[in-house]
């Protein structure tokens, strides 16, 4: 890695929850073992351009796309392989091979809605098939309350691609201002091991450091390595795009990526290749949501999956109210902390080292947990009805 470039129900009563397990945290383990045997080779990491429209980007040649990504440092491209259950035939093998001995890692990446779940998801292992490195999952407002067919989507995945390939999520930023989007299924058990969250500062209308911030203590609830995706597009300054890159490098992370290529300038190419160093004197933002009664949304039915997992009784409703509070607590008194009922820092640094429990998400009622895989099965939890805060950034569409 060259460091000048990379950057680099309900409630669970005592009764479920015994016959989920044999002991605290069987349903949890066992996704466990499975994601700790699913960590393959990064393909995303380094420095990625995103690319729509194959033909708009460098002519549409492999040749002058390699040549273009190795001027700029470039190691990956990301190619929109489908778009919903429908495949795009520009990601084709014959130009991800073409790609590759170029000496590019190629991954490609699918828009879901969430209608079909299970033929998007056959659509999204067709790129697999052609020699995808890596498939990137595109999740945004189409998704929203949407829990089973994330479920579906996952599920009918994995099953043909396998528990280890490298599969990604990328989605909005702004974890809060999305309470009903199921995170918690694309980047739980048996999801997706790497997290890009769309970080178009200046769509968002803020600053690269407060969308750094704001990003990082909302999407490192969920234990995926954060990989974020800048925008080059609207003609950003040259001197944010270096930032950008400066605070991944701060923050520890492994790579990051713009969008796109058919849409980036020259003084937009030269910021993404030139020299950079993480800044010094600058800490990451040490914290996390602090959740407590009143609280809802994904992030809640998350964190209640991990106190489940670590064998606490708490429904798993996306809302934060006394039997969530009483299981914190339980669950602070056992680990030696301040019993204060709510999710803070030190809490949140101990949870996430738990198992969750495995969810998988139904249209119907609350059944046993299934004998093959552990996975107990519920309904949509109560916070996948809330509606978003807005959307930080605009459709798809309208990016270019």
């Amino acid at each position: 890695m060259r460091a000048r470039r990379r950057i680099s129900l309900p409630v669970l009563t005592a009764a479920l929850l015994l016959a989920l397990a044999a002991g605290p945290h069987v349903g949890g383990a066992a996704s466990q073992a499975t994601d700790d045997a699913a960590k393959p080779n990064n393909p995303l990491a380094g420095d990625g351009m995103w690319i729509w429209y194959v033909s708009r980007s460098s002519r549409g040649k492999p040749g002058k796309i390699a040549k273009k990504a190795r001027r700029y440092g470039i190691e990956t491209v990301l190619i929109k392989s489908a778009d919903g259950g429908k495949y795009w035939k520009q990601f084709s093998a014959s130009l991800v091979s073409a790609l590759k001995a170029r000496g590019l890692n190629v991954c490609a990446w699918q828009f879901v809605y969430g209608r079909g779940a299970a033929k998007e998801a056959r659509a999204g292992a067709a790129a697999v098939s052609r020699g995808a490195d890596c498939l990137v999952i595109d999740v945004e407002g189409h998704y929203e309350g949407r829990y089973p067919q994330a479920s579906t989507y996952m599920t009918t995945l994995r099953s043909i691609v396998g528990p280890a390939y490298p599969l990604a999520l990328t989605s909005f930023p702004y974890v809060d201002y999305h309470p009903a989007l199921p995170y918690s299924v694309f980047l739980g058990p048996g999801g997706a091991q790497y997290n890009i969250p769309q970080l178009y500062w200046k769509t968002i209308g803020t600053t690269v450091d407060a969308g750094f911030a704001h990003t990082w203590v909302w999407n490192r609830v969920y234990g995926r390595p954060i990989l974020p995706l800048g925008q080059v597009y609207l003609n950003p300054k040259p001197a944010q795009i270096r930032r950008f890159r400066s605070l991944a490098l701060a923050h520890g992370m492994e790579g990051v990526s713009w969008w796109s290529w058919q849409t980036a300038r020259k003084r937009q190419w030269k910021a993404v290749g030139a020299p950079v160093a993480a800044p010094l004197g600058y800490a990451p933002y040490n914290s996390y949501p602090h959740l407590r009664l009143g609280s809802k949304g994904d992030f809640v039915a998350w964190a209640q999956q991990l106190l489940a997992g670590a064998g606490y009784s708490t429904p798993i409703s996306g809302y934060y109210r006394s039997a969530t509070q009483s299981a914190v607590y339980s669950y602070q008194a056992a680990h030696g902390l301040p019993q204060s009922g709510s999710l803070d820092v030190p809490t949140w640094d101990l949870l996430l080292k738990e198992n969750p429990l495995p969810v998988r998400w139904t249209k119907g009622g609350a059944v046993a947990a299934s004998k093959n895989d552990g996975h107990l099965v519920l309904p949509p939890p109560k916070s996948a009805t809330l509606p978003a805060v807005r959307d930080e950034i605009p459709p798809a569409k309208n990016r270019g």
